[in-house]
């Protein structure tokens, strides 16, 4: 298990080195610094006062050593004017040069400063974070529990009408998307079209204080997507461990059917939803970005979204690393859980 172990985090660290590289280059390229600079400085600057700025500000050096600077491998880049004042990338008006280190970059905790919110990209991160997992850990609450009674269900007698019934309804809520459903359920139980105000139609006040008015639309909506994809996954592995031959065997000897399921079928039917279920964490940090729009709940995917539409290159890059390391860690939790639901694999 430790070579495994090991194995596997030096695959994640190269994919994330990897990943990181492919954003960090998307996000740097010169039509962006170019928005940047513009953005920052003025709307109408000509393309010698853009390169300029970017000069000034260590955009104009070579993608691997800025990546470096970004990783904190690299020392940051320094530089001193005519009028003998230096400046770089480890110095600030908080840090001057007499006390500044020269490595700042992610591996020192440095994951720099938003252009948009004016703050440092951690904590708005840090921030922003903590309250989508606060909607993530009340969907997967909502969501696996259902999904995986549905998928039981349907599969304990296959082709049955409960059966149908089930799988339909799996199917229809896979097949609406959030955007679709998130709606429906503001005209059905926010608005006045129908007159059923049960709800709230933002999710603005949950980030002081989550309610069950001000909370249920948004996990229901993120949970019935989610839903119906571990139900059918559930409902496959259920019908198929029931047609077993031990499973034969446990009803030739009259042991009882409900004993059957709990007892027998339930854990080897767990295994491959269990995959699935792992990989809806990285499914719901991005799958976030509609919800949280819609509803108006300022967490990471809202996060993600504003800086991807004010160029702010920083955040984006961090909401990148957070992106990467939910799908790897996840990924690591799977495959290490799959080992121990299925005795039959063994860990090379």
């Amino acid at each position: 298990m430790l070579l495994f172990l090991i194995k596997r985090l030096g695959v994640m660290v190269l994919t994330a080195l990897v990943l990181t590289f492919v954003v960090f280059y998307l996000t740097n390229l010169y039509p962006n610094l170019e928005k940047l600079a513009k953005t920052q400085a003025n709307n109408r600057m000509t393309d010698a006062e853009v390169a300029t700025w970017l000069d000034n500000r260590g955009y104009n050096r070579p993608i691997l050593a800025r990546y470096g600077e970004w990783l904190g491998v690299v020392p940051g880049w320094t530089r001193t004017d005519d009028n003998g004042a230096t400046t770089g990338r480890c110095i600030s008006s908080k840090v001057p040069v007499d006390v500044a280190s020269r490595f700042c970059g992610v591996v020192q905790g440095n994951f720099g400063f938003s252009s948009v919110f004016k703050e440092p990209v951690s904590t708005i991160v840090n921030r922003r974070l903590s309250l989508t997992g606060v909607l993530m850990f009340w969907v997967m609450m909502v969501m696996v529990p259902s999904a995986l009674v549905i998928g039981v269900l349907a599969g304990m007698r296959e082709g049955s009408r409960t059966d149908r019934s089930l799988s339909t309804f799996s199917i229809i809520t896979t097949a609406t998307p959030e955007y679709v459903s998130g709606v429906i359920f503001i005209v059905v139980f926010s608005s006045s079209a129908v007159g059923l105000k049960w709800f709230k139609g933002t999710a603005t006040s949950a980030m002081d204080e989550v309610t069950f008015a001000n909370f249920t639309l948004p996990v229901m909506t993120m949970a019935l997507y989610g839903m119906g994809y571990i139900a059918r996954m559930t409902r496959a592995s259920m019908a198929e461990v029931m047609t077993l031959q031990y499973i034969r065997t446990a009803r030739l000897k009259g042991v009882s059917f409900p004993k059957i399921v709990i007892k027998h079928a339930l854990r080897n039917a767990l295994i491959a939803p269990f995959t699935v279920i792992m990989l809806q964490f990285p499914w719901l940090l991005t799958g976030v970005v509609v919800v949280e729009t819609l509803f108006n709940y300022k967490g990471f995917g809202w996060t993600l979204v504003q800086a991807a539409g004010n160029n702010d290159i920083d955040l984006l890059l961090s909401c990148s690393i957070v992106a990467v390391l939910v799908v790897l860690v996840t990924q690591l939790i799977s495959d290490i859980g799959y080992v121990y639901l299925n005795p039959r694999i063994r860990i090379t």
